[in-house]
């Protein structure tokens, strides 16, 4: 990914971060006042426009709630010039005031700054400076969102991140045409990345976010491929003679581990990406399928129907294939595991009769909980700090497939925008992190 901005520190006060725990229970969201930022050199609408995305975003997490703008008492320009006087704000009820300022640096760099203000107190929790070209503001935006997010929450963010996800080209059952795609996590600036000539299915990005890993069908078979996401270049991983399936990255982004079916059966799979060297972890005697990593790259879950046609579950063992151990014992039938990054839960979808769910369940197989249910929900995906599971859904057979968020408290639903039909959504690792480490 490009680098293209520095933050500087300019004043971060030493208040506590305010601990949100969301994973159970109903959530209040924090009342914040947003104001356009103050944009000196007329630039364009960024002062309003950076505040509606900072609002649309922070909104979205389902931990805030911005004030209606008609009631605020001081302006930008007044805020910038002489900053905040607090008895104009406690009166809204606000608990957090953002305000910043947007400037020209040359004829195509900009730089936002902004502050976070504690409004009970009066103190200022955080201050960041941005600076990069105009373009970019969005982004900007974004790394703003999250600085102020993990400030407030002690929790990191996940508004800087991506989307993939497979866009629907035609209606053509005899011969779809899907494309894969990338997107803001917001919905905006979505690129394609293939062109649409192969129907493809299951995109999962790399944790480096450097490589896809996605099956598509060639010629009417049926290969996982890899692509590189700074050359756009994919390849085929390796050359079975049947159908390999669900790819998934290690946690290192070295290897793939995916599903190949053989004679009528399917075993789990890994694979090193630079050598080819292929390893075999599961038996060909049941459909073990939908493999997925835990954080740490010791474990790995799956969905067999070892236990019966009827009663596909899941299964976890160590990453060298032993220890295989059921851990989902509920009514219906469970399918696509994902694991959280923070390692404590897993997602999957569930069919019970002709009602589908999104769900959560502990590694050790306990707390199994409903998040959301519909006509068709499925391909559970995390958002980068564990908090978040996006999926896709459809209400009806001639519904057109959207992709949906929803929080851990199964309250906070949100549709995440798409130009055309969507589906098989997968939320990347937060960029900013990945830049930081390199």
């Amino acid at each position: 990914m490009t680098r293209f901005f520095i933050a500087a520190f300019f004043f971060v006060c030493s208040l506590h971060a305010l601990k949100i725990e969301i994973t159970k229970g109903e959530v209040n969201p924090d009342p914040v006042a947003i104001v356009d930022f103050y944009n000196p050199d007329s630039i364009d609408n960024l002062g309003e426009d950076i505040a509606a995305v900072l609002t649309s975003d922070l909104e979205a997490s389902g931990l805030f709630t911005a004030i209606g703008k008609t009631a605020f008492l001081q302006t930008a320009a007044s805020l910038s010039k002489d900053g905040p006087n607090m008895s104009n704000w406690r009166p809204l009820k606000a608990r957090f005031l953002i305000y910043g300022e947007v400037k020209q640096l040359s004829s195509d760099k900009i730089t936002i700054s902004f502050r976070l203000f504690d409004v009970l107190t009066g103190q200022q929790m955080l201050g960041l400076s941005y600076d990069g070209e105009k373009k970019n503001w969005r982004r900007m935006t974004h790394i703003m969102a999250d600085s102020i997010y993990g400030r407030a929450t002690g929790e990191t963010g996940v508004f800087d991140s991506k989307i993939l996800f497979v866009e629907m080209i035609n209606n053509d059952r005899r011969n779809p045409k899907k494309r894969l795609m990338i997107m803001d996590w917001d919905g905006f600036n979505p690129q394609p990345l293939t062109d649409g000539q192969h129907l493809v299915l299951t995109p999962r990005i790399s944790p480096d976010a450097k490589k896809v890993a996605y099956l598509a069908y060639v010629k009417n078979q049926p290969h996982v491929y890899v692509l590189d996401l700074k050359s756009k270049t994919s390849k085929v991983l390796g050359h079975f003679p049947g159908m390999t399936f669900a790819p998934r990255f290690s946690p290192d982004s070295n290897s793939v581990v995916f599903s190949y079916e053989k004679d009528g059966a399917s075993a789990v799979y890994t694979m090193d990406i630079a050598s080819g060297k292929n390893t075999q972890l599961t038996e060909h005697r049941s459909i073990d399928t939908s493999p997925c990593y835990s954080p740490d790259g010791t474990k790995i879950a799956f969905v067999s129907d070892r236990d019966g046609p009827s009663k596909p579950g899941i299964f976890i063992m160590n990453a060298d294939g032993s220890n295989v151990r059921r851990i989902s014992f509920g009514k219906g039938k469970y399918f696509q595991p994902v694991w959280s990054p923070r390692g404590d839960l897993i997602a999957f979808t569930k069919q019970v009769e002709g009602t589908f769910y999104i769900g959560v369940i502990s590694p050790e197989g306990t707390g199994e909980r409903l998040v959301s249910q519909g006509y068709l929900v499925e391909s559970p995906t995390w958002s980068p700090n564990g908090r978040y599971i996006m999926y896709s859904r459809s209400g009806s057979a001639m519904d057109k497939n959207q992709i949906d968020m929803i929080d851990l408290t199964g309250r906070n639903r949100r549709r995440i925008p798409t130009q055309k039909s969507a589906t098989d959504g997968c939320w990347s690792p937060l960029l900013t992190s990945i830049m930081s480490n390199d």
